[in-house]
C-alpha cells in the first residue's frame, strides 16, 4: 500500500528543470549522430556518413552544452554553433543543426525585460549562421541543403521562441491582473463591511436615542400623575417596560451584528415606513398624539430610502416630544419620482432655536442628502416644521 502511494506521489510531481535540459541534450545529440551516420537529412554525399571519434566528440559539443542554457543562453548558442561549424568544415553531413536550433529557441523564449533582444544578439546569430554556411561551402559545392534546412529551422526557432515568450508574459500579466482584481475586490468588501457597520451604529444611535427620549417622557408623566391617576401611571410604567425590553432586544441584535467576524449572513434591516403605525402608537401611549395624513398612491421605495424616511420621522417625533407643547402631525405625499414628508408640532413662543439645528437635525439632513434628497427645518407661527423630499429607489453612493 505504501509503495503504491509513493508511486502515485512521484508520478504527480512535476518534471524538474535539469531533467528536461538533459532530455533536450540527449534528443538533439541522438538526432545529430543519426544525421552523420545517415548522410544528412537528405543524403547527398554517399559514403560520408561514417561515425568516428572526432565526429562523435563534435556532435556532443554541439548538443551537450544545452544542459546549461538556463544560466548562459547566449553562450550555449555560441558554443553549440561553433562546434557545428567545425562539423561542417570537416565535411560531416550535418545539414540541420539540431543543437544550435534548440539553443536559439530557448534563447528567444527565455529572455525577459531585463535581457532584451539587442542588435548585438542579432549580429551574433547572423554571424554564426554565415560561418556555418561558409564552412559547408568549403568543399566547393553550393550548400543548398544546409541553407534550406538550417535557415528555415533557425527562423522557425526564433519565431516560436518569441511566441512562447509573448505568451508567457501575457499569462504573467493576466495573473497579475487577476491578483490585483482580487485585492481590489477584497478592499471593496472591507469598505462595504465598514460602511455597513457604520450604518448599523447610526441606526443603533437613532433607535436608542428615540427609546430613551420616549421612556423619559413616559416616566415624567407617570411621576406627575402618580397621585392623581395611579392606573394611568401603571399603564405608563408598563409601556416603559415593554419599550425598554424591545429596545434592549434591538440593541442586542445590532451589537451582535457588529461583533460578527463574518458578513456572509444577511443582516436584519431596520424598520421602514411599514413600522410607522407602531412608532405612532408608542408616542400615543405617552399621551403625545400623532396624526398621519397621506396623499397619492404609496409606491415601492428603495431599502435605503425607506429606512431613511422612517429614521427621519422617528427623530422628528422624538424632538417634538422633547421640545414641543402638543401633538405632532405627519404628512406624506407620494409623487411620481419622490416622496415628500413634513412633521409639524407646536412649540413654546419663547423657545430659542439652536443655530443650524442640533445633532438630530444634522443627522436627518445627512441621511436625506446621501440619498439625493433634501431636508429643511424652520419655526413658523409658533410651530416647528421639518420637511424634505427623498427620491424613490434612493441609494447611498
Amino acid at each position: 500500500m505504501s509503495s503504491t502511494a509513493d508511486h502515485w506521489l512521484s508520478a504527480a510531481r512535476p518534471i524538474s528543470g535539469p531533467l528536461i535540459d538533459v532530455s533536450i541534450a540527449v534528443v538533439t545529440l541522438a538526432g545529430t549522430l543519426a544525421q552523420i551516420s545517415h548522410g544528412g537529412v537528405v543524403p547527398t554525399r554517399p559514403g560520408s556518413g561514417e561515425l568516428d571519434p572526432v565526429g562523435v566528440v563534435l556532435a556532443a559539443a554541439s548538443t551537450v552544452p544545452l544542459i546549461a542554457w538556463r544560466r548562459f543562453p547566449l553562450g550555449v548558442l555560441v558554443a553549440t554553433a561553433v562546434a557545428s561549424v567545425a562539423l561542417a568544415g570537416l565535411a560531416y553531413p550535418v545539414d540541420l543543426l539540431l543543437g544550435p536550433t534548440a539553443a536559439l529557441y530557448l534563447l528567444a523564449a527565455s529572455r525577459g525585460r531585463e535581457t532584451p533582444w539587442t542588435g548585438r544578439t542579432t549580429a551574433t546569430v547572423v554571424g554564426l549562421l554565415a560561418a556555418y554556411i561558409g564552412a559547408a561551402a568549403a568543399g566547393g559545392t553550393f550548400p543548398g541543403s544546409e541553407l534550406l534546412h538550417t535557415g528555415l529551422a533557425w527562423a522557425g526557432a526564433w519565431f516560436a521562441g518569441e511566441r512562447t515568450r509573448l505568451r508567457r508574459e501575457r499569462i504573467a500579466e493576466l495573473s497579475e491582473r487577476a491578483l490585483r482584481a482580487e485585492r481590489e475586490a477584497a478592499r471593496e468588501r472591507q469598505l462595504a463591511v465598514a460602511e455597513e457597520r457604520t450604518r448599523i451604529a447610526r441606526d443603533l444611535h437613532d433607535s436608542a436615542g428615540h427609546a430613551i427620549s420616549v421612556i423619559a417622557v413616559r416616566a415624567g408623566a407617570a411621576r406627575l400623575r402618580h397621585h392623581q391617576d395611579p392606573e394611568r401611571s401603571v399603564a405608563a410604567l408598563t409601556a416603559i417596560e415593554e419599550l425598554a425590553r424591545h429596545t434592549a432586544d434591538e440593541i442586542d441584535q445590532m451589537v451582535g451584528s457588529l461583533r460578527e467576524a463574518s458578513t456572509d449572513g444577511e443582516l436584519d434591516a431596520p424598520p421602514g415606513l411599514a413600522s410607522l403605525d407602531t412608532l405612532v402608537a408608542h408616542h400615543a401611549a405617552t399621551g403625545h398624539q400623532v396624526t398621519v395624513e397621506t396623499w397619492g398612491a404609496p409606491q415601492s421605495l428603495g431599502t435605503a430610502a425607506d429606512q431613511a424616511i422612517f429614521r427621519i420621522l422617528q427623530e422628528a417625533l422624538t424632538n417634538a416630544a422633547r421640545h414641543g407643547t402638543g401633538g405632532a402631525r405627519i404628512a406624506l405625499a407620494f409623487g411620481d419620482a419622490a416622496v415628500d414628508f413634513t412633521v409639524t408640532n407646536p412649540v413654546r413662543a419663547d423657545g430659542t432655536p439652536r443655530p443650524g439645528g442640533g445633532h438630530g437635525l444634522i443627522g436627518m439632513r445627512e441621511r436625506a442628502t446621501l440619498l439625493g434628497g433634501t431636508l429643511h427645518a424652520e419655526r413658523v407661527d409658533g410651530a416647528f416644521h421639518v420637511g424634505g423630499r427623498i427620491p424613490y429607489g434612493g441609494h447611498r453612493p
